[in-house]
């Protein structure tokens, strides 16, 4: 199944995009590289918008049976991984998306939340994915903070 969220000829030629069928496409024998625990390696942060109704699903009861779900298996959660749901207003409000995001967030997962607008399927309501440039301000503030500690951007005080 393709992806409608992604136009791979907007991406420059150097740029390689992924898909469940490199999973194991390179692997011939033991020892071989396998290609999400290589960019579990590579990846300094994991960025993952849109998150599906399903892939939060997935995530959340530790299900790996694609290549996205099976980097996030083996995730570092010392490195920051970050969530930007989309999904309907009702799939949103629902019980199970309050239980799914409860357990990814106590994994540590950072969850840059939905906003309201006109969705997909045409309702009005929360569940549209966070802007992309939210998205780039909130990933790129929390790996700033994360390897400046000291650099905090409150006022500091006099004694």
């Amino acid at each position: 199944m393709g992806n409608a969220f992604i136009d791979k000829t907007a991406f420059p030629a150097h740029v390689k995009l992924y898909s469940d069928e490199d999973e194991w496409s390179s692997w011939k024998k033991l020892g071989d590289s396998v290609l999400h625990i290589e960019l579990r390696k590579w990846a300094d942060a994991l960025v993952i918008a849109p998150l599906s109704a399903n892939t939060l699903a997935k995530i959340a009861g530790g299900l790996s049976d694609n290549l996205l779900t099976s980097i996030v298996r083996a995730w570092d959660f010392s490195k920051p991984l970050f969530v930007a749901p989309s999904m309907n207003t009702f799939m949103w409000n629902s019980p199970f998306t309050v239980r799914h995001l409860a357990a990814i967030e106590e994994l540590g997962m950072i969850i840059i939340a939905p906003t309201a607008k006109r969705l997909a399927c045409g309702d009005v309501g929360v569940g549209a994915m966070a802007e992309v440039s939210t998205i780039d301000s909130i990933v790129g503030f929390s790996i700033f903070e994360s390897e400046h500690p000291s650099n905090s951007l409150a006022p500091a005080t006099l004694a």
